[in-house]
């Protein structure tokens, strides 16, 4: 099956993973410019009471500029964006930001904590196609039951929430019986990646630690350049920060005060030992994945993006004659 329409002007067929602080609008302008989707989550917004609702803001700035961006290259329209929506119960905000999506018909919708057919009804509504992340089969299964689109799977060594399944044994179980549109995540850091992500039979990658470290990116510098420092070794695979399993990067938690090989405590502990104040997970404990070992130093997305299109059209060039 083809991708929906809306993914027609992608250059390169990956998706920028919407990250907890680190995506804001200009992380997603830069990436969809760049030809690729850019995504950031809806919580990312944040408003104090009677001020301007800020995801709205977000919205239509992103939407202004790549309108802008498209009457003047309308030969490399700009690719779609995506908002990420927690669907979990605990997200107070979430009717009011499926609104909010709804005015400004966000293009592409990816859901995460639970499946739920009203939010997919809601997008559909306005045309949106609607892609949710999953962990395993069992939940790929409840997400297109409840009418979800598409999925995101989250394979092993993905940065954030990441699963535990190999990215070949979740791709091909999935593929077995459900053919719309699916996207790899898990270490997807160069063009090879985004190429074998395609032979195994996803429709593309799925990528968010590498775009930590590039200019538009909305995280400190300190942590921008430990991801250019930092290899798959120096990632930890814990639930004790959030109380569910993700990779963090080992230097973060170190710089906190804390041991990363006797954690200890409770779940959720995360004070500074040494300077006796509290930290937090994502904001000091910082999340990164796997495929953070060929990231060595801090570019513009624009950069990025035209390094993966080389290494893609490179590794699809070496495929084709090893197999002539």
């Amino acid at each position: 099956m083809s991708l929906p329409p809306v993914f027609d002007t992608m250059r390169l067929p990956l998706i920028g993973a919407p990250m907890f602080i680190v995506s804001g609008p200009e992380l997603v302008i830069a990436q969809c410019k760049a030809g690729i989707v850019g995504a950031f989550p809806a919580l990312n917004a944040r408003e104090k009471e009677g001020e301007p609702i800020q995801l709205e803001e977000w919205l239509v700035r992103i939407k202004d500029e790549l309108a802008a961006h498209d009457a003047a290259h309308p030969e490399a329209p700009a690719a779609p964006f995506a908002v990420n929506l927690i669907a979990h119960r605990t997200n107070e905000r979430l009717q009011r930001d499926v609104e909010i999506l709804k005015k400004h018909e966000v293009p592409i919708w990816i859901t995460s904590l639970g499946a739920r057919p009203e939010i997919n009804a809601a997008a559909h509504e306005v045309g949106a196609v609607v892609l949710h992340d999953v962990i395993n089969v069992k939940f790929a299964h409840k997400a297109i039951e409840k009418g979800a689109d598409g999925l995101i799977t989250v394979a092993a060594g993905a940065g954030g929430h990441a699963g535990t399944w190999s990215p070949f044994a979740l791709v091909q179980e999935i593929r077995e019986w459900f053919d719309g549109p699916l996207f790899l995540s898990g270490a997807q850091a160069t063009g090879d990646a985004i190429l074998a992500a395609l032979a195994m039979g996803a429709d593309g990658g799925y990528a968010g630690s590498m775009f930590i470290a590039t200019e538009e990116a909305n995280a400190a510098a300190g942590y921008k350049d430990m991801v250019c420092e930092a290899g798959a070794d120096d990632i930890l695979y814990t639930d004790h920060f959030t109380g569910v399993m993700g990779n963090y990067l080992i230097p973060s938690i170190t710089q906190a005060g804390l041991d990363p090989t006797n954690l200890g405590g409770e779940k959720g502990d995360v004070s500074k030992v040494a300077a006796g104040e509290k930290s937090k997970a994502w904001r000091d404990i910082w999340g990164a994945g796997q495929g953070v070992g060929p990231v060595r130093k801090v570019e513009p997305v624009a950069d990025v993006v035209a390094r993966l299109e080389r290494e893609f059209d490179a590794a699809r060039a070496r495929l084709d004659k090893r197999l002539a």
